[in-house]
């Protein structure tokens, strides 16, 4: 069985930091690439970035190059987003999920974490 739990999230000021983490399970990790989504209030699932299964090929998505940076540990099956100079249009529920974007996507996805940045 698949599984993603998301975890990090929380309530921060604008040009504050979190670190989010998807612990995944039920496939193997190591051997496919990964991606960060969020889902704003009343918005579209978008993607975020995504890495390569072994880390060295990596994307963002415009509105959050240069201030978030994906990662992962493969021996903990675990992804990582480190998320600083945080601004409000940040604001959202962040999942995560397996493959480069909807390529390789599973049909199973997590519960996912709120982020929330206000001041």
């Amino acid at each position: 069985q698949v599984q993603f739990v998301e975890s990090g999230g929380g309530l921060v000021k604008p040009g504050g930091s979190l670190r989010l983490s998807c612990a995944a399970s039920g496939f193997a990790f190591r051997g496919r690439a990964m991606t960060w989504y969020r889902q704003g209030p009343g918005k579209e699932r978008e993607s975020v970035a995504a890495i390569g299964s072994d880390g060295s090929t990596i994307t963002y998505v415009a509105s959050v190059k240069g201030r978030f940076t994906i990662s992962r540990d493969n021996a903990k099956n675990t992804l990582y987003l480190q998320m600083n100079s945080l601004k409000t249009e940040d604001t959202a529920v962040y999942y995560c999920n397996s493959g480069w974007g909807t390529i390789g996507q599973s049909a199973i996805w997590g519960q996912g974490t709120q982020v929330t940045v206000s001041s």
